[in-house]
């Protein structure tokens, strides 16, 4: 089931440090970002086999996900929120702000018999 995860951060004068680590099994395989896209991007599919981490590093967004029965949307607006899609959740990215900047981190390489685009 999708959960929103708050990562630590350390903060200073000098800015701030936020740290991905130990958040999804194995090891990172695959990071990809999407930006520049129309405010009212829907990307939606489901994985069978990996794990996805997306954070918004910059603006906000909104995504849904489903799991079994349980529908949850879920707002990006912190570069310290971390969202957390485990196999089988659907996701759909709904809303973006005007230069956000989506960053997902991913424990697979893409595999495209891995993924469906329907619920």
């Amino acid at each position: 089931m999708a959960q929103l995860l708050f990562l630590d951060t350390f903060e200073s004068d000098s800015g701030n440090l936020t740290v991905i680590e130990k958040i999804m099994p194995g090891s990172i395989k695959r990071v990809f970002y999407i930006y520049e896209t129309e405010e009212t991007l829907r990307i939606g599919r489901r994985y069978h086999q990996a794990w996805h981490a997306i954070l918004c590093l910059n603006g906000n967004c909104r995504i849904q996900t489903q799991s079994g029965a349980q529908s949850t949307r879920f707002v990006l607006d912190d570069p310290r929120k971390c969202l957390l899609l485990e196999p089988e959740d659907w996701h759909q990215i709904e809303e973006l702000t005007s230069g956000a900047f989506l960053l997902v981190i991913s424990n697979e390489y893409e595999d495209p018999a891995d993924f469906d685009t329907g619920r």
